[in-house]
């Protein structure tokens, strides 16, 4: 069967396989099986009435040097960073990760959204937590006291237009994606698009979307060359940098010692699955399912936001299933739990409510 019957068949039993309280797994290859139970449930913690008309919810993380451990998660549009109690109540974590301006503030993908907020988190070495501000262009650590700490916001001099998401190594560097370009010209190319910043708003901004590496205090720009750079992570061994570019894509380097990257290559390809989703009767391709979050397991197994829903690959690139998600798009994803075994997945929706959600797997993942 060639690969466009196979997209094809495997956009219908998304569209169709998923009951309301049913199965959420979609098995594409036997192996599947050793990670995820066939008869996995997907189970809604959280949700929400949206209060704008694209409802995000974004960047959870575990945070496990507290006893109990316990998830945050941002809402963009919000400005806030949520704490999940254990009774499934959302309590604020962080407010005011925006200050700025609103005129300066980051267009979202609907008129009069803005991206206040946070748009990734991890942990570092210490435990503490750390965020991309989406619109004040900064990565962010939060201290033990609750002070803030800018850790990054400039690179030769120019402010970064969309801090994304992020990841650290074990060595303490960070590595994190610039997800927008910028240009002072209004009739610039692009300057119609959710991923330029352009006008009076670009000024001092970086031009170009960008990955980037934060060693012993200094930035450095990996690459500017990945169309839409977005999630990102790390291999367990650390010898391979993965980042999801939202066109469509997913991107695998090979890490130096020092940390800098080289030989990039396509690991994975969604195009197929994202056009036919699209043609299939949802005409918004926001909400088709994009490359986005991205984590790894203790196996190099690879958990990325796409078409249908979560991806589950194998550390050679094969696609082997789909947690699905019926509601929306997945944004993004982390580990959890003590024995870090249950995948936590944020959602956005244009039509309904935005969500935390959760399902158990059978293997542990990797989590700062």
């Amino acid at each position: 069967m060639n690969r466009c019957w196979i997209v094809v068949a495997y956009v219908l039993a998304c569209l169709i396989c998923l009951p309301a309280a049913g199965t959420a797994v979609l098995e594409l290859d036997a192996s599947l099986d050793d990670l995820i139970s066939p008869d996995a449930k997907l189970e809604k913690l959280f949700e929400r009435p949206a209060l704008t008309p694209l409802e995000i919810f974004e960047c959870p993380t575990w945070v496990h040097n507290s006893s109990p451990g316990f998830l945050i998660f941002c809402n963009v549009p919000g400005n806030v960073i949520y704490r999940l109690s254990p009774d499934g109540k959302a309590e604020v974590f962080l407010d005011r990760i925006y200050n700025g301006k609103l005129a300066d503030a980051n267009p979202g993908a609907v008129p009069n959204l803005l991206m206040l907020g946070a748009n990734g988190s991890t942990l570092d070495r210490q435990g503490r937590v750390v965020y991309a501000s989406f619109s004040a262009g900064q990565i962010v650590r939060v201290e033990k006291n609750g002070k803030r700490t800018i850790l990054a916001d400039r690179f030769e001099g120019n402010r970064f237009n969309a801090p994304n998401d992020l990841v650290f190594r074990s060595d303490g560097s960070l590595y994190f994606t610039d997800s927008r370009g910028s240009s002072e010209k209004l009739d610039s190319p692009h300057c119609g698009e959710y991923w330029m910043l352009c006008g009076p708003r670009a000024k001092g901004r970086i031009p170009h979307l960008g990955v980037y590496l934060v060693h012993a205090g200094k930035v450095h720009l990996l690459t500017n060359n990945v169309p839409k750079p977005n999630g990102l992570t790390l291999s367990p061994d650390e010898k391979h940098l993965y980042v999801a570019n939202t066109s469509g894509t997913i991107l695998r380097f090979d890490v130096r010692e020092d940390g800098t990257v080289a030989n990039e290559n396509v690991f994975v390809d969604m195009t197929q699955e994202m056009a036919a989703y699209k043609r299939m009767g949802n005409p918004d391709s926001i909400m088709v399912g994009h490359p986005d979050g991205i984590r790894v397991d203790t196996l190099g197994n690879i958990y990325c936001s796409g078409p249908g829903g979560v991806w589950i690959i194998s550390n050679t690139g094969k696609h082997l299933g789909t947690i699905l998600i019926d509601q929306g798009i997945a944004s993004n994803l982390t580990f959890g739990d003590d024995d870090a075994k249950t995948l936590y997945i944020t959602s956005g929706s244009f039509s309904g409510s935005p969500a935390v959600l959760r399902i158990r797997l059978k293997i542990a993942g990797v989590r700062p």
